[in-house]
């Protein structure tokens, strides 16, 4: 059966995980309690399709993960023209701007995604943060990026810029079951690969914040009884105070 060959290969695949990326997990987790300690916050750009959104204000989770996006809309209707003798850098200003704009600080983390370690809006966001004194994690597929050419300016995927990658052992091009009949491969890995590998990095920073003495604040599902009014009475006003 289809299903059988699926949860095989996603067992496959976490094994994979555990075996080559504990040491940089451990690493993570780490990372994220040196700074939540220190005062600094933790941040999730678009992680594999909104993964991240699996470890955000959840029951379970930690109130210090907190989303950082941006978007930048320019209305123009006018016909086009070539204006390469102006001499405009456009590389990375929406995320210098972006990040010079928001309340990030020099020792903050940020979680950045791509599969292929090149998709531009992407290695610009982790360029410049990591300019900016922000420690970048990145989830890429390793097998996936080293068979593509950059396209950023500095000749550089991200997983030569991230100050610290995280392999999601995606095969490259994602998907990881032939199928008879599909011309196409079935079913993506980089998704529930970035989840698993997502709650044990938090599982790691939440172990060490308590070794600091430190009691990180974790949510209760806000749709069990009691489970709103203890985060908004507890959890958050800790958050607001401390920081985690």
């Amino acid at each position: 059966m289809l299903m059988e060959r699926y949860q095989k290969a996603v067992d496959d695949l976490f094994e994979k995980v555990r075996k080559t990326q504990t040491e940089n997990i451990i690493k993570a987790g780490n990372m994220i309690a040196d700074s939540v300690a220190a005062g600094g916050c933790v941040y999730f750009n678009k992680i594999c399709h909104s993964i991240e959104n699996d470890l955000i204000y959840r029951g379970g989770g930690p109130i210090f993960y907190k989303h950082f996006s941006y978007n930048l809309n320019v209305e123009r209707n006018a016909r086009k023209r070539d204006r390469s003798d102006l001499g405009i850098e456009t590389e990375g200003a929406q995320a210098r701007y972006a990040i010079n704009m928001s309340d990030m600080r020099p020792g903050d983390v940020l979680f950045v995604s791509s599969v292929s370690g090149r998709t531009a809006s992407v290695v610009e966001l982790a360029y410049e943060a990591v300019k900016f004194g922000i420690n970048v994690i990145a989830f890429t597929s390793m097998e996936y990026a080293v068979q593509v050419e950059p396209v950023h300016s500095s000749g550089k995927k991200l997983y030569e810029i991230a100050t610290l990658t995280i392999d999601n052992c995606a095969p490259a091009a994602e998907a990881m079951l032939d199928v008879d009949g599909i011309e196409a491969r079935f079913g993506a890995a980089s998704g529930i690969a970035s989840d698993y590998i997502l709650w044990n990095i938090t599982s790691v920073a939440v172990e060490k914040l308590l070794e600091k003495g430190i009691t990180p604040g974790i949510l209760k599902s806000a749709n069990f009884p009691g489970g709103n009014d203890y985060n908004k009475t507890v959890i958050e006003p800790n958050y607001d105070q401390f920081g985690w």
